[in-house]
């Protein structure tokens, strides 16, 4: 047997299968022929085709409901992987660990096919339900596992790859199963390695929302590698006790006690207060264990943890940013587009229209830590014509119109900073050539002549639309895109981000810090759909706070009226008043009560003539 290929081994293992009811030890992986074991103790036969069963709508609601923070930060991670899997035939799904489906995302070629439909959400496929398949023998193996076309128990499922790998939760228990699927024509060799990137990501936001209220030390034996999944996660309470350390974090600690229970000076040789005290001081600190290794660590949630320590100021994820981010799936993906700012990475960040692209984008900007100016640019608002000359500069007399003594463009402008290329799914064809010269090597030579010019910028992009569709339909260059999506992240629409409460007391903090809003109005405000998002609800706020005048508060009544009140007409008579205080308040940036410091009136003037415009 030992000369037999694996596929020959393969198709005599089903032979026996077949004709003798039995897993061959000797021409199967141990975990298949212990899984095919399982199968045919429990009477499945193989040539049958197995009964598709699925969960009723409301089992499927309770475990999604059951899974929601793993579901937030898995979707967000589904999305990466699928743009990440090239080719075509493939699907991605998210299993509960008894091996129901909860969630699949699927390429358009596969979507139609006989296996496609039977993979679904409610789906069973616990190793008792579907026979050996990826997904269920994950789950039972506690590992990641590789089902390859006749592997799988049942002939049916003969034409499919499948690469399936646990997602642990903190307390070591398995969270949920992440399956990435393709017919076997389409096997890809590395689709198993970017599955269990995929699931540490997730793992490690599971860790950090299960301790967001204690420290967790963020560590590494190299510098470079501090912000990426490479990272050892070690959460401890304010006294430097050990709560939890994830699987890098017991790597780089093993044969130490890195367990519940024991202490910082159990594994350190740097005192915890000290430690402390010099990470208020500086962002990176180097520790060194009792076995001699020695590590860069950063410190998540020091002033929250441990107040009494905090002597600076270090706001929240997303503070300096200017926005929220208490959702899960918002903060995975700061975290990672903080990880691929620090290495200089370029940057895709994808999301609806008014999702704050572009303060994720300024998020990465800060996260860079690059001193340079922060540059950003609507491809879709720029003239065709002149988008390369805009980016890239140009010579004086260059064409018609060209500016005296030319122009250094924009890309040379944020040269040390961050270039911000929004709405890069309308950047023209012509132009995305030139961008990816710039990625090559990262010179820029200005429109109509001059010499070239070395630039060291950090790149992030933005769109709306599906670019991997773009590319399919010849409107976005396909070896742009691969360069573009080193790092993507895709931030959520309103209506499906759990900090909506946040989000708008923060926004109405902005417009008129003496407004309030109450927990009713809110509730309110949030059953909406906001398909523009968070700047649709700038606006409805905005209505609101201009409506309720100096009373100062929201309530549902308000919000109940908004939704159906005619729009006011402005007064003719009054209209350079109007303009003169509307230019004012948008000066301002909508504060109400800074506009009328500045004019000299009452904040009740400000809002009848706001009202009135």
């Amino acid at each position: 047997m030992g000369s037999l290929s694996p596929a020959e081994r393969l198709r005599q293992a089903r032979i026996v299968l077949q004709d003798r009811g039995i897993a061959s030890p000797d021409l199967l992986a141990p975990e298949i022929r212990q899984s095919w074991d399982r199968c045919l103790e429990a009477g499945l036969e193989p040539h049958r085709s197995p009964e598709l069963l699925y969960a009723a709508g409301s089992v499927l609601d309770e475990a999604r409901e059951r899974h929601e923070l793993t579901r937030r930060l898995a979707l967000a991670e589904m999305h990466n992987l699928y743009h990440q899997i090239s080719g075509s035939n493939f699907m991605i799904a998210l299993g509960d660990p008894a091996g129901m489906v909860l969630d699949t995302i699927t390429d358009d070629t596969f979507r139609t096919t006989a296996d496609a439909k039977n993979i679904r959400a409610g789906g069973l496929w616990g190793e008792l339900h579907q026979g050996t398949n990826a997904l269920g023998l994950a789950a039972a193996m506690r590992a990641p596992v590789t089902v390859h076309g006749p592997e799988h128990f049942f002939t049916t499922y003969g034409g499919l790859t499948c690469n399936a790998a646990p997602i642990f939760g903190p307390n070591g228990e398995i969270a949920a199963v992440l399956d990435a699927s393709s017919d076997c024509r389409s096997r890809q060799r590395h689709t198993m390695a970017l599955v269990k990137m995929s699931v540490r990501q997730i793992e490690n936001g599971l860790f950090r929302e299960a301790y967001r209220d204690q420290l967790v030390l963020i560590f590494h034996t190299r510098a470079e590698y501090l912000r990426t999944l490479s990272a050892g996660l070690l959460a401890v309470d304010g006294e430097g006790r050990v709560l939890a350390a994830n699987r890098q974090a017991q790597f780089f600690l093993q044969g130490l006690p890195a367990r519940p229970g024991h202490h910082f000076a159990e594994l350190f040789r740097t005192g915890f207060h000290r430690f402390l005290d010099e990470g208020h001081r500086r962002d990176r600190v180097r520790l060194e264990d009792h076995e001699g290794s020695s590590y860069v660590v950063a410190i998540d949630n020091l002033r929250h943890a441990c107040p009494i320590h905090a002597r600076k100021d270090r706001t929240t994820p997303g503070a300096q940013a200017g926005f929220i981010a208490e959702d899960p799936a918002v903060r995975a993906a700061m975290r990672q587009v903080s990880g691929a700012a620090a290495r200089g990475v370029p940057i895709l960040i994808r999301g609806a229209t008014g999702t704050g692209k572009e303060l994720m984008a300024r998020h990465a900007h800060a996260a860079s830590g690059r001193s340079g100016a922060f540059v950003p640019v609507n491809c879709a608002a720029l003239p065709e014509s002149l988008v390369e000359a805009e980016l890239f500069g140009h010579a004086e007399g260059a064409f018609t119109g060209a500016r005296r003594g030319g122009a250094r463009g924009l890309v040379v402008e944020a040269d040390g900073g961050t270039l911000f290329l929004d709405e890069i799914g309308d950047m023209p064809l012509p132009v995305q050539g030139s961008l990816l010269r710039l990625l090559d090597d990262w010179t820029v030579r200005p429109v109509g002549g001059g010499t070239r010019r070395k630039v060291d910028l950090q790149l992030v992009a933005a769109t709306n639309v599906d670019l991997a569709e773009a590319v399919g339909a010849g409107r976005f260059r396909a070896d742009l895109f691969y360069r573009l999506d080193m790092m993507e992240v895709e931030l959520p629409p309103l209506a499906g981000r759990s900090d909506f409460a946040a989000i708008a007391r923060h926004l109405l903090r902005t417009i008129d810090p003496g407004c309030a809003i109450t927990d009713e109005a809110l509730e309110a405000l949030a059953g909406r759909p906001w398909p523009g998002n968070i700047r649709e609800l700038r606006g409805a706020l905005t209505r609101l706070a201009i409506a309720v005048g100096e009373r100062g508060l929201i309530d549902a009544d308000h919000v109940g009226a908004a939704r159906t009140a005619p729009a006011p007409s402005p007064s003719t008579l009054e209209r350079a008043v109007i303009d003169r205080v509307v230019a004012t308040w948008e000066q301002t940036g909508g504060n109400v009560a800074e506009t009328a410091r500045r004019l000299g009136v009452t904040r009740n003037t400000v809002y009848k003539k706001l009202r009135n415009r």
